[in-house]
């Protein structure tokens, strides 16, 4: 599993809890995309959060067409 290369945010484990307050794990993942985003100039694909996708925390990088 990947994770977020910006905030390094990955899977984490708990519990699922029944209304007879059985508990069993579980794994809970983060929403990882890999995108293309802009470091320094140079476009590079990446595992990001939508979290960090969301808050302006990496630049997208823009789709170029042929026309």
């Amino acid at each position: 599993m990947a994770s977020c290369s910006v905030c390094g945010k990955k899977q984490t484990v708990g519990n699922n809890v029944s209304h007879a307050n059985n508990k069993t794990k579980r794994i809970l993942m983060p929403n990882i995309q890999r995108i293309r985003i802009q470091t320094s100039g140079n476009t590079k694909r990446a595992y990001v959060c939508t979290r960090c996708i969301r808050s302006g925390m990496v630049v997208k990088a823009a789709l170029l067409r042929n026309v």
